[in-house]
């Protein structure tokens, strides 16, 4: 009995993370098990997590969304990148773009041929060398063609911008149309098992009650299972990462749609700047150890593009992730595992990986405790280097204009991110770990971007004489400048392809 297949989830939460759970799982459990959802419409979601990074794709295709349906119902727009502006001194911009950079050219990676030059003062930037970058800043974009070979225009890698709340609407309807059941109801108490001490049913207002065997907690913060519930435990990281709050607001749309996230430092935070069809979101995240929540507001309220559309809302948060997001019976998903601010857009991506997580270990009735554990394992290792590549963003800065950037330039850092600028510093060595989510030209944009000096390159780039390598490298440069040439802007492409129908630019 302990090893029967389960017959009913119960989703805790609608919002993005609940509503990403239900449609996932509504699909890959192919009507096999029950699967209901549990939300009040008393109780709001977060709904700022508007921009993603490209493995949202994945998602999509998982599901058989078609692309530009889902980009018409969110009122979405592409993403090629992040503009970084302010962090390595102020003035500074650089983009950190989707994608490769360059194109192999013999032994060692071509960053390191590019480095060698741009040494000797005889090449440009990298941006010259990534087609998103260059595509982004000319505010163009087509979808990669895959017939196109070795050329550029075969790689452009993308994600979107979209409405938090018309993508879990969307959503919502997917996995309905699937046999997912919503109930509307508050939680007013939740019922353990005295033998195994397990989550069996909740208790909603008005006396009823739902029962389930595994629950999914996505309702956000609160933790309301994982941590009301079942007392799980926070680890707090806001000593690397302090910031604490973030205000919120839509504003007006600009003239021009970007195709490419911005993140404008200040002086205790940052500000993002994530373009729609219908309007542009926004949003102030910073620390109120260093800064009031008044004087937060009016830098927010003074960097829109157009006139706010609602009154800014505040949130609260504490940067770290729960010491278990498996416990008992209980997987946390989205804000009720952890939460990352918004820096480098992880947040939809970590809801994702933790749902195929829990498809790779789905449980039998018995919860084996080492499939849980390693669950556990993988979750934290995720979460621990993400929060390094946050940390370097912070860290990697040359400003001293405030009390805030003082005390990020000086901190102490984990050692796996001290031991990677190290080796960075010495001869430009980026080395992944594993499936680690940002990969080696990710690193390398970031510390580049940020003014950090690497003060060799790769032995091996030497094999290949200056002259060969100059030649190769503005071959490749020329060749992404023609390419960005063809392509259209991103308001036409969309305009072209899907753009919302209540949506008029």
């Amino acid at each position: 009995m302990e090893h029967q297949l389960i017959r009913k989830v119960v989703v805790v939460g609608g919002g993005t993370a609940g509503w990403m759970t239900a449609a996932a799982l509504s699909k890959m459990l192919k009507g096999k098990i029950e699967i209901e959802l549990v939300e009040s419409d008393e109780i709001g979601t977060v709904g700022v997590g508007e921009a993603t990074i490209p493995m949202i794709q994945r998602f999509n295709q998982v599901l058989e969304i078609d692309e530009n349906e889902f980009m018409r119902e969110t009122q979405a727009t592409f993403k090629l990148a992040i503009e970084f502006v302010n962090w390595g001194r102020i003035g500074d911009r650089y983009m950190h773009g989707f994608g490769r950079i360059g194109q192999a050219l013999g032994t060692v990676p071509f960053e390191h041929y590019w480095r060698k030059l741009h040494q000797a003062g005889k090449v440009g930037d990298l941006a010259d060398y990534s087609i998103t970058r260059q595509a982004a800043a000319a505010g163009k974009f087509m979808r990669p063609v895959t017939d196109a070979g070795n050329s550029p225009l075969a790689e452009i890698a993308y994600a979107f911008h979209f409405d938090a709340s018309l993508y879990a609407r969307y959503l919502r309807k997917y996995a309905e149309g699937r046999g997912v059941k919503r109930t509307e109801g508050k939680i007013l108490d939740a019922r353990l098992s005295g033998l195994s001490g397990r989550l069996e049913s909740l208790v909603l207002d008005g006396g009823r009650t739902v029962d389930g065997q595994l629950f999914v907690d996505c309702s956000g913060f609160r933790g309301l299972l994982i941590e009301q519930v079942l007392h799980t435990g926070y680890d707090d990281w806001s000593h690397w990462l302090p910031c604490d709050r973030a205000i919120a607001v839509p504003c007006d749309s600009a003239p021009k749609l970007l195709p490419y996230t911005r993140a404008t430092a200040h002086s205790a935070g940052w500000q993002w700047r994530i373009p729609l069809q219908h309007r542009i979101g926004n949003g102030h995240v910073f620390s109120s150890g260093f800064m009031e929540p008044g004087e937060a507001e009016s830098i927010l309220l003074n960097n829109l593009d157009g006139q706010p559309q609602a009154q800014p809302r505040m949130l609260k948060f504490t940067t770290g992730m729960r010491r278990k997001s498996w416990n008992r019976n209980v997987v946390s998903i989205g804000l009720a595992s952890g939460f990352m601010e918004p820096l480098e857009s992880t947040s939809i991506h970590l809801v994702q990986t933790a749902i195929a997580r829990l498809i790779d270990f789905f449980p039998s009735t018995g919860f084996d405790e080492a499939d849980i554990a390693e669950y556990n394992r993988l979750s934290r290792w995720e979460y621990e280097r993400i929060r390094d590549f946050l940390i370097l963003h912070y860290k990697a800065t040359q400003r001293d204009d405030s009390e805030f950037w003082n005390y990020c330039r000086n901190m102490p850092v984990p050692d796996e991110l001290a031991a990677k600028m190290a080796l960075y510093e010495r001869n430009g060595r980026i080395v992944r770990e594993g499936s680690e989510l940002f990969a080696e030209v990710g690193w390398l944009q970031v510390m580049h971007g940020q003014n950090m000096k690497a003060r060799g390159y790769h032995a091996l780039a030497d094999l290949i004489d200056d002259k060969e390598t100059q030649e190769y490298l503005d071959s490749v440069r020329d060749v992404i400048a023609r390419c960005v040439d063809v392509m259209p802007t991103h308001e036409e492409f969309i305009a072209k392809n899907c753009r919302a129908a209540d949506t008029v630019r």
